[in-house]
This record gives C-alpha cells, structure tokens and sequence, in this order.
C-alpha cells in the first residue's frame, strides 16, 4: 500500500471500530456506569490496571472492584477508613490481589487530596509531543507511600523501556474527545496529539505486517516507532488508529 491508501484503509477501520457497539465487549464500558469526572477516571485507572488476559474477566473483576467501592469510587477513594480496606481481602485479578488494591486505593486517596487528583498529575510533565516521561513521573508520585516492592510492577514506566500499553490505553480514554460516544475527553489540559498508542500482541502484530514497526519486541522502542509512523497519518488525533490496530486484531484475525 502507498502511505495514502494505508491512510485512507486505516481511517476507513478507524471510524468502523471507534463506535458505542465497541463498548459491548471491551472494559472500558466500566467507567462509562459513571457521570462524574473523578468517578470516570477512577474506575477508568483502576479497570486499565488489570486490563490484561481475558477481557470478560476484566470486565467482571472491574465490576467487583467497583461494587466493593458502593460504587461511588471517589467517594470511597476520599472517605475510606482503615477498617474498609478489609473488604478487598480476597480480591485477585491473575498477579493483582488485594494488596495491591489496598495500596491503590491508599495511593489514589494522596494523589486527590495533595495532589490535584490524576489529571493534575500526568500533566505536570507533559511534554510537546508525548506523555512518557509524565508516565514516568507519575509512578513515582503513585509510590511515594509506604509499599511492597511487588506492587511497583502494575504500573509500568517507559522511560526504563517499557511500552505502557495499560497507562497509556487509560490516557487515551481520559483524553481523546467524546464525540463517538467511545472516549470521554474530559481531561482539557492535555491534547490527544501527545497520546501515545496502546501497544499490545493484537496491534503490535498488526502493525507490523502493515509495515508501521520493525522491532519484534512490543516494548517502548516499538511505541516510538509506532508513534512516529502514526503521528505521520495524523498528528492531531495519532492515537485514533488504536481502533484500527486493535480491531483488525481481535476481530479480523488480520
């Protein structure tokens, strides 16, 4: 294909996939219970947290995350008392477990009360053309407490070569405009022409039969090749073709 009939497929996939039926199979249909912006971006960080493996088991933990909250997770993250925190006592989503729900919940609670919330955070190290390095920053800010070590790993960080696809799935939700009825674009301080893709098996692999990425391994190299390739195809709205990517993926076999 010539860079102009890849972008004409692309956008074609693009606006197929980027539709409120996509919402049907797809965990990102947990924030959209919510209204209230802190409860969207809650319950959207947490359910990007355990977004790996079987995506009707992300669904359902989510769920119970979220029920566990009285599903009012602001509210919950702000008021909690100690003794609250007893009800995650059997929560586990594969290498997630209670623990490390606890110590989210603890993190969240420091990020919103001295902190600004999320959305004040991942901006204050934003940069032109990408939010990596406020990943970055931002992980040091979520561990700033008292944790176990293990914990650290459900949030990735780039800059030591890690592709992010989790945090910056989350970011795309966060930030991308709501028009479609998919994203929710109600984080006005950072622009989707800084998001980076969600880079996976599903989109990795589709990527690079479609000659967008040469690295073989999916980590933050890969994204950087990923990115450069699509900001190319459109450097407003980069992070659109995650529809395509990852639709031609899952439900194309591609």
């Amino acid at each position: 294909m010539t860079k102009k009939e890849l972008k004409e497929f692309l956008d074609a996939k693009s606006e197929q996939y980027n539709r409120p039926d996509f919402l049907t199979t797809d965990p990102l249909q947990i924030p959209h219970q919510f209204s209230k912006k802190e409860d969207i971006e809650i319950s959207g960080f947490l359910t990007a947290t355990i977004a790996w493996g079987n995506r009707k088991s992300i669904i359902k933990n989510a769920e119970r995350m979220m029920e566990m909250m009285g599903s009012s997770p602001h509210d919950f993250i702000l008021n909690h008392q100690e003794t609250d925190l007893d009800r995650f006592q059997d929560f586990v989503h594969r290498t997630f477990n209670s623990e490390d729900l606890t110590y989210f919940v603890r993190s969240l609670k420091n990020i919103y009360i001295n902190h600004g919330g999320l959305e004040s955070v991942f901006n204050k190290h934003s940069e032109p053309d990408s939010l990596q390095t406020a990943i970055s920053q931002f992980k040091s800010v979520f561990f700033e407490l008292p944790h176990q070590a293990r914990t650290t790993k459900h949030v990735s960080d780039p800059l030591k070569g890690s592709a992010a696809k989790r945090i910056n799935m989350f970011l795309r939700w966060m930030v991308r405009n709501s028009e479609t009825g998919v994203d929710f674009g109600i984080w006005k301080s950072i622009s989707p022409s800084q998001l980076s893709c969600p880079l996976d098996v599903h989109s990795g692999n589709v990527a690079r039969k479609l000659g967008l990425i040469k690295r073989k391994q999916n980590d933050g190299k890969a994204l950087l090749e990923l990115d450069t390739q699509l900001r190319k195809l459109d450097p407003l709205d980069p992070v659109k073709y995650d529809f395509a990517l990852f639709g031609l993926g899952v439900f194309e076999k591609f």
